[in-house]
């Protein structure tokens, strides 16, 4: 199994997971070119991706849905709340019916020897969901955008070998920031994102001895540094009573203007 982030951060996702037959993305808000280029450096095409499943349908997760869909077919996986948003929400995107495809959280999905497990999240979206692949024993876990977690969140992500949690922000910088004071609001409410000390409490609760690498994703341009949020999951770790340290494992911070190295596993 193999997982590589293309892009990940405020200004848009892209996410590769796949097995040796089977390849996934998991949203994708950035252009067409950065996406192929992207999969040209795992060595694959546009023509490789049997599927895109989309988390929500915000602008910076479904920003290059339109054009890449159209240019491979690529049939696309998202609940009927997120489809409904993607076709007649605030900014209509124009993509042909047949290529989309109902799922629904707790529902597996099978695309050749993967299984796709979508999981309910808290989000101001219309259906959001987070997104689980099992690949022979393998699991890797994709949650992202967030305000809040519990204990369904929780027990969905037990077990996991890799996780790409989000880590959007920095508390602190949010509240001094520029931001308006309602945006500021929303960013820290339930349907809003996952904070860095917020983040490294939930990777806290589900680290295990499978674990081969963590990912730090989603992170705010102007709320957040690579190296702040990296620090802070690593020493909410260590606070915990958890028995692993935060040096345990790999954490790499998931950037929005590059691809991370892919992890196979």
């Amino acid at each position: 199994m193999r997982m590589c982030s293309i892009a990940s951060g405020s200004s848009g996702n892209c996410i590769y997971v796949g097995s040796d037959c089977a390849h996934i993305l998991i949203d994708d808000g950035i252009s067409c070119k950065r996406t192929i280029e992207g999969l040209n450096a795992l060595g694959l095409d546009g023509s490789d991706i049997d599927a895109i499943f989309v988390t929500h349908e915000h602008s910076d997760h479904i920003a290059g849905l339109k054009v890449i869909s159209k240019k491979y077919g690529i049939p696309i996986y998202a609940t009927a709340g997120t489809i409904d948003g993607i076709r007649y929400g605030r900014t209509p995107c124009n993509i042909d019916g047949s290529l989309f495809n109902v799922v629904k959280a707790d529902e597996k999905i099978v695309l050749k020897d993967l299984v796709i497990n979508p999981m309910k999240i808290s989000h101001d979206a219309k259906e959001p969901v987070a997104y689980r692949v099992y690949n022979e024993g393998k699991k890797v876990g994709v949650i992202t955008d967030l305000g809040t977690y519990d204990d369904y969140t929780l027990g969905c992500l037990q077990g996991m070998d890799v996780i790409l949690a989000e880590a959007n922000h920095d508390i602190r910088m949010l509240e001094v920031g520029p931001y308006p004071y309602p945006l500021k609001k929303r960013i820290l409410g339930n349907k809003g994102h996952l904070s860095n000390d917020n983040c490294g409490r939930m990777l806290s609760q589900l680290l295990n001895d499978n674990i081969k690498h963590l990912f730090l994703g989603h992170l705010s341009q102007e709320n957040n540094m690579p190296e702040l949020a990296y620090e802070t999951v690593r020493l909410e770790i260590e606070a915990s009573d958890t028995p692993y340290g935060g040096n345990d494992f790999p954490i790499t911070v998931a950037r929005r203007d590059r691809p991370t190295q892919a992890i196979e596993f």
